[in-house]
């Protein structure tokens, strides 16, 4: 990432893409109004993820965030709890801290995290079906004001045997892009749902 104005160096993003849906009225927080929206940002293999996206109303006016069209930004991956059905939900969404210049950053990676955190609970490692090594990690990132965000993320093949013994409480670095991934949730034995899960996909990982 070439522009480090405005971001804080333990949780960085880049995002690129197409907005696909119109900005709507999430929150306001000390006076100030809050907008979410969802981008869709393009992967290597022509599949696209889609993204959600929050942006404040003092920087909506530096870009045309209309449906169809393409922005950039650097911002940060954050995390909050929504009560959702009497239980607390984990939502992630990408905080807008800056707009970029689609012209000058037309060929940069248009999807590009670097996170610096503490592993919260113990990683998860498995293989699937065909014998792919993965392993799950929630990273905690610290945020000023005492706050932090729990960011959930997933490592592959070498990266998930290096990092599968990683203990609680460590310090870690990462590396990747924000993927969504649709899965099929069963809510009983007649009725299932099917949601969307946000994470960061690791390409690379310091344990210090």
């Amino acid at each position: 990432m070439n522009n480090e104005n405005n971001l804080l160096p333990n949780n960085k993003v880049f995002l690129m893409g197409t907005v696909q849906s119109e900005p709507t009225y999430s929150h306001e927080l000390y006076g100030e109004a809050f907008y979410e929206f969802f981008l869709t940002v393009p992967r290597l293999s022509n599949q696209n993820d889609i993204i959600p996206i929050t942006v404040s109303e003092r920087l909506m006016n530096e870009a045309d965030i209309k449906v169809g069209n393409k922005i950039a930004f650097y911002g940060q991956f954050r995390s909050y709890n929504k009560l959702v059905e009497d239980h607390s939900k984990l939502m992630l969404t990408v905080f807008i801290r800056e707009f970029a210049d689609i012209e000058v950053v037309a060929d940069e990676n248009p999807n590009t995290v670097e996170l610096s955190g503490y592993v919260c609970k113990s990683p998860v490692y498995r293989t699937t079906p065909f014998n792919r090594e993965i392993c799950d990690v929630l990273i905690a990132v610290n945020r000023a004001y005492n706050k932090s965000d729990y960011i959930p993320c997933i490592a592959w093949g070498r990266n998930a045997r290096f990092v599968r013994n990683a203990n609680v409480g460590q310090r870690i670095r990462v590396s990747g892009r924000i993927q969504s991934r649709m899965y099929t949730k069963k809510l009983s034995e007649t009725e299932s749902e099917d949601r969307t899960a946000y994470e960061l996909s690791i390409n690379k990982i310091v344990l210090n």
